[in-house]
């Protein structure tokens, strides 16, 4: 008779914290104008306006991404006359990297001066820049936390760990600090960013052979 194999599945979660190091912040550029042409080409002197602030700041062009193009018409609804179009808006966003974080509410005051009226601060978001030391930690913070339960298991059910018989990372996300969103930049004096800390979740399956208590 073959004997069945006697195993305990447990899941083991784990959480590490550090400083972030990496600020990503979204600057939008909207312009409305009369002409299509001219709302394109002016929010293409904006754009290019906040790239340079950025670059004179020492941001690298590796860290300095476009996406978001679009040129759409301002319509509105007219008793008798029904949707007309008044005008067209050009929009476009810079999705900035900010490596020295300490400094970078100097370096987001400069942009938005430079686009000026333009300019919408759509979000920023602290995290790590290479998070692989972090996560190994909560690794390490996960499998100890498996490892306790499958412990406490094994002894209710009166035998012990043998070897591990598979090891499964699940899918966690990081948790960066999120910090609150401006639809519209009202000022260009400096807002101080705290960086506090961030943390890097981690989630594995563990399968361990039981066996009988030596």
């Amino acid at each position: 008779m073959t004997d069945i194999a006697r195993t305990v599945t447990v899941t083991g979660s784990g959480t590490a914290e550090a400083v972030p190091d990496l600020l990503t912040v979204s600057i939008g550029v909207e312009c409305r104008q009369e002409d299509v042409g001219a709302a394109y080409a002016a929010a293409g002197r904006a754009s290019a306006a906040i790239s340079a602030v950025l670059r004179e700041h020492g941001v690298p062009d590796a860290d300095i991404s476009t996406s978001g193009l679009n040129v759409r018409a301002d319509v509105v609804w007219k008793e008798g006359q029904g949707q007309t179009v008044t005008g067209y808006v050009a929009s476009s966003v810079l999705a900035v990297r900010l490596r020295d974080v300490p400094g970078s509410s100097d370096v987001i005051s400069a942009a938005v001066a430079a686009g000026g009226n333009d300019v919408r601060l759509n979000g920023l978001e602290l995290g790590f820049a290479d998070p692989a030391a972090v996560t190994a930690h909560a690794r390490e913070a996960a499998w100890q936390d498996a490892l306790a339960t499958a412990t406490q298991f094994a002894s209710l059910a009166g035998t012990e760990l043998g070897p591990v018989v598979s090891v499964t990372q699940q899918p966690a996300a990081s948790a960066p600090i999120p910090v609150a969103k401006m639809q519209r930049a009202m000022a260009t004096d400096s807002v101080g960013i705290e960086a506090g800390q961030s943390s890097v979740s981690a989630t594995v399956g563990v399968v361990w052979e039981l066996r009988d208590r030596s």
